[in-house]
């Protein structure tokens, strides 16, 4: 999840056209890891009032990114984004509250503040929110709105929304046990690098679960997940390699350092 965000639409004022353009020279700036240029420019726009450029300086005392960490300060220039409606600076101002860094940790508030960026269509927030609402462990879990949430967030190109998916079919949370459906989601959010659905992915096809039984196929998701830090990879990684031939388990080792392609499936 980036703090960053690029958008000129995120509060600037209509018309304003300077201000888009350098919003957008300050994001690229940002981009090339020139964070002092970026907040010159971003500087002044926060404190003349515009939104986007609030939560960009915020994200940068937040990361300590050109500046020296401060989460309390963070905090503050997140806080002015968030109450002008702006959703990045309410999804990452929902960070720190959930992680208790700069304010105190209020996770009922994170949730809040998720929600009301999750209604303005922001991806990353949805795909918290949902995790949160399915985990039921810092505020009461609702695995329907949890699901709905998710397929918001899918559907805005998160990958992991889309293996949370493939969870929510694969273990009967709220839906039918449906191994087809969950096989899809891992499918999608495997070919976009989630290390956790390629993992999936791979257990499916070692077990022949909403997809063909194929080995190769199996120890080569799986190889790519564990190398992308996914501990799920475990389970099934040596009974996979295992199963094959040391022929094919070199071939599953080239297809995982290749780069993905629709030929991975």
């Amino acid at each position: 999840m980036g703090w960053l965000d690029r958008s000129t639409s995120g509060g600037v004022p209509e018309g304003e056209h300077h201000i888009a353009g350098q919003m957008t020279a300050a994001f690229e700036a940002s981009q090339r890891a020139d964070y002092a240029t970026a907040l010159e420019l971003w500087g002044p726009l926060a404190h003349a009032g515009v939104p986007r450029a609030q939560n960009n300086v915020g994200a940068c005392f937040a990361e300590g990114l050109g500046v020296d960490r401060d989460p309390a300060l963070a905090a503050r220039w997140l806080a002015l984004a968030a109450e002008a409606g702006d959703p990045v600076g309410q999804r990452n101002l929902a960070a720190l509250y959930f992680k208790g860094e700069g304010v105190e940790q209020d996770y009922t508030r994170a949730a809040e503040l998720y929600r009301a960026a999750s209604d303005q269509g922001d991806g990353p927030a949805q795909d918290m929110l949902s995790w949160m609402l399915l985990e039921g462990e810092c505020v009461a879990p609702d695995v329907v709105v949890a699901r709905r949430w998710a397929e918001a967030a899918a559907e805005n190109g998160v990958a992991a929304a889309m293996t949370r998916l493939g969870m929510i079919y694969h273990n009967a949370l709220g839906v039918e046990r449906d191994p087809d459906a969950a096989a899809r989601w891992w499918t999608k959010a495997a070919m976009r690098g989630d290390a956790d659905g390629q993992a999936m992915l791979g257990a499916a096809h070692f077990l022949g679960a909403g997809v063909t039984r194929d080995g190769l196929i199996a120890l080569t998701w799986l190889l790519r997940a564990k190398a992308c830090g996914s501990v799920l990879a475990d389970r099934f990684l040596t009974q996979a390699r295992n199963a094959l031939s040391p022929d094919a388990v070199q071939k599953a080792e080239r297809r995982a350092a290749d780069p993905l392609s629709e030929e991975a499936t």
